[in-house]
């Protein structure tokens, strides 16, 4: 096999430096042809941040050997050092200088004999001033020059037209560029953009009750739920009807927990109303389906426990109220809980509800005071939730007959966790929030947000309305 002789030099490869062997005549790692060795190209230094130029190798000074080798001894006696006018010590006449009798001109300026000595490298020149251009990069065209276009260019879709395009194909227009259709995995297939969930923010108004909920600023998810609703008693009258559930994060699927108790609730009350029954017996039937509506998630495959068999089944909790002509109802099991705003803010507000926590337990017995408590790491801790793993259901409804226009604040610890006193929730409630219950679910949600919204945040108004007669509790 015949091998160039360049080939002979080379220990790696101009292309990809990979190392050669003797005899190669292309390199094995990239293809490259070792018969045509390309000329050593013109290095062009890259000016550093400072604008300095890095001090040239070797190479560039033009020196005869490696620094390390040493110059060879010459065998001829030295010469005397002013053997010629502008002569090196050593005989060797200096860089530049006339050339000696004898001797050609083009000699003096030339490379020295061989085992003379190296003369030293001129000094090198002075950095340059920073310029804050790169030269070791060649210039790019201008964009705008004529005939020199982009490779692929790419033109934005009007949005008005891509847009209308998209709804009228029946699919969802993208809510960040305004134009793509959004995939069926939540992306937009223009921008990439990954879409909000539908249970991120959620509001809702149905006749004088409105509920807003958010996922908040730390949860990957919206694990809270809520329904309201307005139904008929037997005679005719109105009954407003709100549901909120909290999902235990702990447990599995808390999401659809939630979801199926307040769904399950809520058709409960709708159904048990017009035939008549009581508010208060109806609200403790809507708890016990809600229960069952939990359990039946944790039904699942043999298979699926095996594999999971230490998870905490689908739980969470719930808190609803009951508006009629006079009457108010609330049931709840967990530690979600109803506020009584009064429209008159002389009056005092109140907490209708008791939590089934540690801290509420504490307190019940005794043990401890309820600052104390609620400042424990453990307050939180549930002791009633609705699931197949819960010690056992426990309902509880109260019933009241409050004398004055108010609002019914029925929310999750999102909330409250932001106005935990009955005062506290007062003061954040908007004044109007009885004849604008949207508007006051949006102000107290944004309350939690500003507050930190460190967990999913759920609140329904339902206005209590004007009575003629005196209050009690039923």
């Amino acid at each position: 096999m015949s091998q160039m002789p360049q080939q002979a030099a080379l220990s790696k490869c101009p292309s990809c430096e990979e190392p050669l062997e003797s005899g190669d005549r292309f390199c094995g790692a990239c293809g490259y042809d070792l018969s045509a060795i390309p000329a050593r190209p013109t290095d062009e230094p890259t000016i550093a941040m400072n604008g300095s130029v890095p001090s040239p190798g070797p190479a560039q000074r033009g020196d005869a050997r490696p620094p390390s080798a040493p110059p060879a001894a010459s065998p001829r006696p030295a010469t005397a050092p002013d053997a010629f006018p502008g002569a090196a010590p050593g005989g060797v006449p200096a860089p530049g200088g006339p050339a000696g009798p004898g001797q050609p001109a083009s000699a003096a300026s030339g490379p020295p004999a061989q085992g003379a000595p190296v003369p030293p490298p001129p000094p090198a020149a002075p950095p340059a001033p920073a310029s804050g251009v790169r030269f070791d990069r060649p210039a790019q065209p201008a964009p705008d020059v004529p005939g020199q276009a982009e490779e692929y260019p790419l033109q934005a879709p009007d949005p008005r037209v891509a847009a209308e395009s998209v709804r009228a194909g029946g699919g969802k227009v993208c809510v960040a560029c305004r134009a793509g259709r959004v995939d069926d995995d939540g992306y937009c297939e223009n921008c990439g953009h990954a879409q909000p969930r539908e249970r991120d923010h959620m509001e809702q108004e149905c006749g004088p009750v409105a509920a807003v909920s958010d996922r908040g600023l730390r949860h990957h998810r919206n694990e809270d739920a809520f329904a309201i609703a307005v139904g008929a008693l037997p005679d005719g009258s109105p009954a407003s009807v709100a549901v909120v559930c909290d999902g235990v994060s702990s447990a599995t699927r808390p999401d659809e927990a939630s979801l199926a108790a307040s769904r399950a609730a809520s058709e409960s009350l709708l159904a048990a109303l017009p035939r008549g029954t009581h508010p208060q017996q109806a609200m403790h039937d809507a708890i016990v389906a809600a229960a069952d509506a939990v359990n039946a998630l944790a039904d699942e495959p043999a298979a699926a426990r095996e594999h999971a068999p230490h998870q905490n089944a689908p739980a969470c909790t719930i808190v609803g109220t009951i508006v009629t002509d006079g009457l108010l109802v609330v049931g709840w099991i967990g530690d979600s809980r109803a506020y009584w705003v009064p429209v008159d803010r002389s009056a005092p507000a109140a907490r209708l509800t008791e939590d089934d926590s540690w801290a509420a337990q504490m307190v019940a017995a005794g043990l401890m005071g309820e600052a104390e408590a609620y400042a424990d790491q453990r307050a939180h801790a549930i002791t009633g939730w609705l699931g197949a793993d819960a010690y056992e259901l426990e309902p509880h409804t109260a019933s009241f007959k409050p004398d004055r226009p108010g609002v019914i604040v029925v929310c999750t610890d999102g909330l409250w966790n932001y106005a935990e006193s009955a005062e506290e929730m007062a003061e954040v409630v908007p004044a109007d929030a009885a004849v604008r219950p949207l508007h006051g679910a949006r102000v107290l949600v944004g309350h939690a947000l500003d507050g930190g919204g460190h967990d999913n945040v759920t609140v329904a108004l339902v206005p209590f309305p004007v009575v003629p007669q005196g209050a009690g509790s039923a």
